[in-house]
């Protein structure tokens, strides 16, 4: 029978839980046993596609076109286990489920209630993830506990360890200790109030993860296990690391977190193998070849969760040339008000992200200029491509209004266009295009030595495309079309042939990046970056 562990949330908000649940994921498989996660969202839209990216962050793709939490770009970042849209349900999703079953006449004209048709429900979007191949699931279960919206699922996961048996559930709680200056204390009475609400719907921590600042004395965590009616052992400290988030799952195996979660779910205490993970974790610490600073321009900078892969998969690409990654980020807005010279002056490199609306577009193509004509490293990504695109046609091409039609319908010059397969399609929710697509690169290319082969596959999400009427043109005046769809129809990637290394793309490699793993793109673009740093310092 497959396992279970559930991870649920106490206090506040924003406690860690995917990192604390990845983290896990990544201490059970280095153990030898197979793990999914899987991440439940208490809010009613049926996924965070039409969020803005202030109220959500960024919207993470799996290969198979879910657009869902971006906890789920920690569970793959962590683990290099992929993730799919039975990954991630809404209480949204759920409820969508639950209706469409009843308008079909599903439930034979019984009163639909959240006990037991929704709660059913949840738990076989649980058991989607349970199969032969899988020794253990991890679900999160997303905000914090007592809010009203999160019931159904707390209740839902109550049941189905009644179904399942205690040795093969394990309830892990997540909670906030603070520490009260004034008082010169580490306050308690928080975590105890959340567990009594978990105790007063019938579930038990069997491990409490206290998230602080200061140490938990063992007085204590004696306090915690005896009020939280949790033993003193299992107890767990989650300090802020010092460093990098990837420390996280050393912590946590240091206090042998996963062994207690093998003994409660009677499974065997395999041997723990993380001396690669310890290796990368202290080339973020002591970096020995120093650092390389990267702007990033974008149009949500002042939420860094909108851009949590790029700057996950930069750091990344600064590993694996030995480097720390500095970021400069740098609101779009900001280069149209005041110009690229100063904002941008003295970066390594330069990365445009993806996004959506008008806001800010003209910001990041005077950023593509920038780079083009001085010969920074540059890599633009989605909307980023676009920009480059308009950019390298407005002032190399010489048409001076060439835009998006997404911007502007009327351009005389649409290099980027509405995608024909969008054509007609008026609902938002999941209509782009979306999830994993091949992809075959020009060989001779930067994109084919970044890569190391010529066909690959790359997440999407998008609507538009550059315009294959503009190709010739294009090509013609020195922008080389390296990455194309297996059809030619799509470009995937651009570069330009006299320029020390400026490629974009219109898919999001970031998605596929780890930290054992770098993506060859965020490598090859460190390494220019780091090229450039070394030849501006002599």
């Amino acid at each position: 029978m497959t396992k279970h562990v559930f991870v649920t949330g106490g206090v506040v908000s924003s406690l860690g839980k995917g990192l604390t649940a990845a983290s896990i994921a990544l201490l059970l498989s280095r153990r030898g046993y197979r793990v999914r996660l899987q991440k439940m969202d208490p809010y009613l839209n049926v996924d965070p596609g039409t969020m803005s990216p202030y109220q959500h962050g960024e919207v993470y793709v799996t290969a198979d076109g879910a657009e869902t939490d971006l906890d789920l770009g920690h569970y793959e970042r962590f683990t290099g286990i992929p993730c799919t849209r039975d990954s991630n349900y809404t209480a949204g999703r759920i409820y969508s489920r639950v209706i469409s079953r009843e308008r079909e006449g599903g439930y034979l004209g019984k009163t639909v209630q959240v006990i037991p048709h929704v709660t059913d429900e949840i738990k076989d979007a649980i058991r989607r993830l349970a199969s032969e191949d899988v020794d253990i699931v991890i679900t999160e279960i997303g905000g914090t506990v007592g809010d009203i919206e999160s019931l159904p699922f707390l209740e839902s996961i109550r049941q189905y360890r009644h179904e399942v048996g205690r040795s093969n559930s394990v309830f892990i709680h997540i909670t906030l200790v603070p520490y009260i200056r004034a008082a010169g204390e580490l306050k308690t009475k928080p975590s105890q109030q959340s567990t009594a609400i978990l105790r007063s719907i019938g579930i038990i921590p069997d491990i409490l993860i206290c998230r602080c600042e200061r140490p938990l004395s063992a007085e204590v965590k004696a306090k915690l296990a005896l009020f939280c009616n949790v033993d003193t052992h299992k107890v767990i400290e989650e300090r802020d690391v010092e460093h990098t988030i990837y420390e996280v799952p050393l912590e946590l195996a240091r206090q042998e977190v996963d062994v207690y979660v093998l003994e409660l779910l009677q499974l065997h205490v395999r041997p723990l193998r993380m001396d690669d993970w310890e290796r990368m974790v202290q080339v973020l610490i002591q970096p020995p070849n120093g650092t390389v600073e990267i702007a990033v321009v974008g149009k949500y900078i002042r939420l860094r969760d909108a851009y949590k892969s790029v700057y996950e998969a930069l750091t990344h690409g600064g590993i694996a040339h030995g480097l720390r990654t500095v970021v400069r980020p740098i609101e779009s807005e900001d280069i149209e008000q005041q110009g690229p010279e100063s904002l941008l002056a003295g970066v390594h490199g330069i990365l445009v992200p993806g996004g959506f609306g008008d806001r800010g577009v003209e910001g990041k193509i005077l950023t593509a200029r920038y780079a083009r004509e001085r010969n920074i490293p540059f890599l633009g990504i989605c909307l980023g491509m676009q920009c480059a695109v308009i950019e390298f046609a407005r002032h190399v091409c010489g048409w001076a209004d060439a835009h998006s039609t997404e911007f502007n319908p009327e351009t005389r010059y649409p290099v980027i266009d509405l995608m024909a397969e969008q054509r007609g399609i008026t609902a938002k929710g999941g209509t782009m295009r979306l999830g994993s697509y091949p992809c075959h690169i020009q060989p001779g290319t930067r994109a084919a030595a970044a890569y190391g082969h010529t066909v690959i596959h790359e997440r999407h999400r998008h609507r538009y495309e550059l315009n294959n009427r503009f190709r010739d043109d294009l090509v013609r005046h020195g922008m080389v079309l390296s990455g194309c769809s297996p059809d030619g129809q799509l470009v995937e990637l651009i570069e330009l042939a006299n320029h020390p290394w400026f490629v974009a793309c219109q898919f999001h490699p970031e998605f596929q990046s780890t930290p054992l793993n770098p993506h060859p793109l965020f490598r090859a673009f460190i390494g220019a970056a780091w090229e450039n740093a070394r030849h501006a310092a002599t």
